[in-house]
């Protein structure tokens, strides 16, 4: 990320083990999209898995795009989730990064529309890059 939110970002120890084991314990919906999306298999985009930023840990991240990925299951119907959920992104958006979010039999299910929805994404940044210049 161009501001650095990323890059050269001290956070907590705690949080950065907690992502660690996060990583370790992915869900099957979260592997499938790291299977698609590792080692810059999607257009060459590098993905991040749980990382850390503005204190939160984000399913995915791809800093080229300043775009964080979330993979939600059935505990992101709650309310009180809902609310956190609402909270992280707004936190995410004021340092300039979109969120998607998308469910987690989307993933399992249609991934290929997953991945044509981070292409649009990834075009709509390229306009706005090159309309900068």
């Amino acid at each position: 990320m161009k501001n650095g939110i990323i890059r050269n970002k001290k956070n907590r120890r705690k949080k950065i083990e907690f992502a660690r084991v996060l990583r370790k314990r992915m869900t099957k919906a979260e592997r499938k999209f790291w299977d698609r999306v590792r080692n810059r298999k999607l257009d060459n985009l590098k993905f991040r898995r749980q990382q850390v930023i503005v204190g939160f840990i984000a399913d995915f991240y791809c800093d080229q795009l300043d775009l964080v990925v979330e993979i939600d299951g059935g505990v992101h119907d709650e309310e009180y989730q809902q609310i956190i959920d609402a909270v992280r992104d707004v936190c995410f958006a004021e340092k300039g990064l979109r969120v998607l979010r998308v469910r987690n039999n989307e993933v399992l299910n249609d991934i290929e529309t997953v991945v044509q929805t981070i292409r649009k994404i990834s075009a709509l940044n390229t306009k706005r890059t090159n309309n900068k210049r």
